[in-house]
C-alpha cells in the first residue's frame, strides 16, 4: 500500500486517465439503470442481432472459465449470459454484448449517459488548459463512448482523446496501465489517475501515474491511504509554475497543479 505522506501533488500533468462507474458517473445510474437494461433488452437482441464476433468471443470465455457453476451452454447462449451479469464479471465478451443493446437505448432515446454535475466543467476546463483527457472502464470502448456522446450534458466526446476497456488488461493489473503509457506516448509522472477503487489506483500507483482515490455518493467504501478527491472540481491546472511539495492529504479544498 502505497504511504499518503510520501505522495507528491501532481506536478507537470498533462494527461489524466478517468474511470467513470464512481468517478464521473455515479453507480446508481450503472446498476439501477444500464445494467437492468441490458438485462431486459438481452432475449431481443440475440434473437436480432447477436453479432458471430460476440458469439464466438463468449464461446471461449465460456471455455475458458473453470466455474463449476456456469451453466451449460445452449442457443442462444442467455443463460450462460445472465449468469455472467449476476456475477458482474468483467469480462470482455459480456461487455461487447451490453455495449450493443445499450447502443439501440442510446440511439431510441431511452437511454442518457449520467454524469455528476462537476464532469462536464471539468472536462471543457482541462480541455482549455491544453490537457489530454482518456478514459479507462471495464465497459467496452463502445459503451463508453456512448455514454459521452449521449451524456445529459450533450456530446462531450470531443473532448475525451481516447478510450480504453479490458483489451488492455484488467484495471487492477499494473501491465495495463504501462500498456496505456505506451499507447499514449506520455511519461508515467505526467499522467493522473482518478478511480473510486483502491486496488485501480494501486496498479497505477505502481506504474508510477500520480493516482486519486475518487469518493463519491453511493461508491464503496475503501480502506485507503491515497489521496482521496469529492469532486473533478478539485483539480485545477495553472498555466503558470507551481511547485507543490506538500502531500495532497495534508491540504484541503483544491489539488493544484501546473
Amino acid at each position: 500500500m502505497v504511504d499518503s505522506h510520501s505522495h507528491q501533488s501532481p506536478k507537470n500533468v498533462n494527461a489524466l486517465l478517468l474511470d467513470i462507474e464512481g468517478t464521473t458517473t455515479p453507480v446508481d445510474f450503472v446498476y439501477k439503470t444500464l445494467f437492468p437494461y441490458a438485462r431486459l433488452h438481452l432475449a431481443s437482441y440475440l434473437a436480432k442481432s447477436f453479432e458471430a464476433e460476440d458469439r464466438a468471443m463468449l464461446l471461449e470465455e465460456y471455455h475458458s472459465d473453470s466455474s463449476a457453476e456456469k451453466p451449460l451452454w445452449n442457443e442462444p447462449p442467455i443463460d450462460y449470459i445472465l449468469w455472467l451479469m449476476d456475477h458482474d464479471r468483467k469480462v470482455r465478451a459480456l461487455k461487447s454484448i451490453q455495449g450493443r443493446i445499450w447502443e439501440n437505448g442510446y440511439r431510441n432515446g431511452a437511454l442518457r449517459g449520467v454524469l455528476f454535475p462537476d464532469v462536464a466543467p471539468a472536462l471543457r476546463r482541462w480541455k482549455s488548459s491544453d490537457k489530454k483527457i482518456f478514459i479507462y472502464s471495464s465497459g467496452s470502448v463502445k459503451a463508453q463512448r456512448l455514454l459521452f456522446e449521449n451524456s445529459i450534458d450533450g456530446d462531450l466526446s470531443q473532448l475525451i482523446d481516447g478510450y480504453f476497456d479490458t483489451e488492455v488488461g484488467s484495471k487492477k493489473e499494473t501491465t495495463s496501465y504501462k500498456t496505456i503509457l505506451i499507447r499514449i506516448n506520455l511519461p508515467a509522472n505526467e499522467c493522473l489517475f482518478i478511480s473510486d477503487v483502491t486496488a485501480e489506483c494501486q496498479a497505477a500507483h505502481d506504474a508510477e501515474f500520480n493516482v486519486l482515490l475518487s469518493v463519491r455518493p453511493g461508491n464503496e467504501p475503501q480502506d485507503s491511504l491515497f489521496p482521496k478527491i469529492n469532486s473533478l472540481d478539485e483539480i485545477f491546472f495553472y498555466p503558470e509554475q507551481i511547485d507543490i511539495r506538500k502531500p495532497l492529504t495534508t491540504r484541503s479544498n483544491h489539488v493544484k497543479s501546473n
